[in-house]
């Protein structure tokens, strides 16, 4: 099974290009909401995070994640813990969906992670595509998306890598500058079919 790092700044158009993977008979292992089903249901890792930035469980028991983004907030080294803790779990949680993937005799899979190269992922995985696309067209989808001012838009976009991060650290990128999004997602599934095609011949590995 070939497997895809999937990476790239907030509001370029992953989950486009997921779908295409998707509708290839792929499976899509998303770490953002891994992680989120992780903060709610798992226990070894609630108590690792009580235990670093104290109470900060909700009245369902899992971890508020409110309560845990203003601990860490600003706090360059409560950060650094909370990535620390939070890896290895997200690590074991992906692989385990990788794992039924396989056994599910899947021939595709792609990780989507916003940080797949700073946190050491990208390395686990055959290929590596960052979704790319204009800053004004990235602020103009996430205020849509989200329903958030073009201030915060902005901000967001500025606490993020820059394009040059991503082209010099993934194998592929797919630059999304089209008006139409059926375009983008052409291109994708076109380059996502040739990568498969290149693995399964032996010509990625």
């Amino acid at each position: 099974m070939m497997v895809i790092g999937i990476t790239g700044p907030t509001g370029a158009g992953k989950t486009t290009a997921l779908r295409e993977i998707e509708k290839l008979g792929g499976a899509v292992v998303d770490c953002d909401a891994v992680y989120h089903e992780l903060l709610a249901s798992d226990i070894g890792l609630q108590v690792a995070l009580c235990n670093r930035f104290g109470d900060i469980k909700n009245t369902e028991g899992g971890i508020d994640r409110k309560a845990l983004g203003r601990v860490v907030f600003g706090d360059a080294g409560a950060l650094a813990d909370l990535d620390a803790i939070v890896k290895p779990f997200v690590s074991a949680a992906v692989d385990r969906a990788l794992a039924q993937a396989r056994e599910q005799g899947k021939r595709l899979a792609a990780v989507d992670g916003i940080t797949l190269i700073e946190g050491g992922f990208a390395e686990r995985y055959d290929t590596m595509v960052a979704v790319l696309a204009p800053v004004e067209d990235r602020v103009r989808r996430i205020c849509a998306r989200e329903g958030i001012g073009e201030d915060y838009a902005r901000a967001r976009i500025a606490a993020q890598k820059e394009d040059a991060f991503y082209r010099a650290n993934c194998d592929h990128i797919l630059y999304n500058d089209f008006i139409d999004p059926t375009q983008f997602a052409r291109v994708a599934r076109e380059l996502f079919e040739q990568l498969l095609t290149q693995y399964e011949a032996g010509g990625i590995r």
